[in-house]
Parts: structure tokens; sequence; C-alpha cells
């Protein structure tokens, strides 16, 4: 297995992770706006979701639906990995260690992947299989809730 520990050592002593890990206030900020992109994250996943199991809106054509919260799930994530990261930098060595968020990274990372691969596929196509659009409403919706579930678990741990 790699070995990150010199990495994140590095990560750490930069100076804008000090910076981050020395004001409680910037932290409190950035994990605010962390908890926003993830709900703006969550709640697209959730109305689209919905609609590719067919439960939300479903006299409305998925392109729709699916286009807007695709829309703002990216907005979403860009706010959360780039807050997500600077709070990680301050305290790298510590949280990479951590297998509850060594969960929730394994989890954004297939959730960022399927978001762009298949997620994506699926929804701009208006007449895409119904077998399709209801697995993939699945998979979304456990994948991005599955982010959020390990990262109250990574925060309860603390």
């Amino acid at each position: 297995m790699l070995d990150f520990s010199s990495f994140f050592e590095w990560l750490q002593a930069t100076r804008l992770a000090t910076t981050v890990g020395g004001s409680p206030a910037l932290t409190g900020l950035l994990s605010g706006i962390h908890l926003l992109g993830l709900t703006i994250v969550l709640g697209g996943a959730f109305v689209s979701g919905l609609r590719l199991l067919g439960v939300l809106l479903p006299d409305q054509p998925v392109t729709e639906v699916a286009a807007p919260a695709a829309r703002a799930m990216v907005v979403g994530m860009a706010a959360s990995v780039a807050t997500g990261s600077l709070m990680f930098a301050s305290r790298a060595s510590e949280i990479a260690a951590i297998e509850i968020f060594q969960v929730k990274m394994a989890l954004l990372f297939t959730a960022v992947i399927f978001h762009f691969t298949v997620y994506l596929k699926t929804t701009r196509q208006d007449d895409a299989p119904v077998r399709r659009l209801r697995l993939s409403g699945i998979l979304g919706l456990a994948l991005w809730f599955g982010v959020a579930l390990a990262g109250s678990g990574f925060i309860l741990l603390e």
C-alpha cells in the first residue's frame, strides 16, 4: 500500500493549512460552506433520484428535472470539495488514518464517477429504458446519502 505520510505532513505544514487550523472562525466558516454544498448535492440527488424512480414529477420528462438538479449538484460538489480539502489539509495525517473518513472518500470518489458517467448519460436521454432509470436513481441516492452518512459518522467519531 502507498505511504502518504510524508505528503500529509508536508500538507499540514503549509501556510494555508496552518492558517485554517489556527483559526476557529475560519474553520467554522469552511464547515458551514461545506455543509451547504453537501445539502445542495443531496437536494439535487434526492429530486433527480426520485424522478428517476418515478416517484416525483412522473409527468415531467427526466431531462427537464435532472438537468437543473445536475447543475446544482456540480456547484455543491465544488463547494464541498474545496472547503473539505482546506479543512483536511490542517489535520491531514490524523484525518487520513480514520477509517470512516476513508469510507467517505471511497464513496465520494465512486459517487462522482457515477454522476459524471452513468447518471449524466442516463438523464440526458428522454428514451432511456425504465429499468436503467430506476437503477440509476437507486444507485445515485445510495451513493450520495452514503457519503452523507459516512460524513456524519466521521463527525460523531471526532
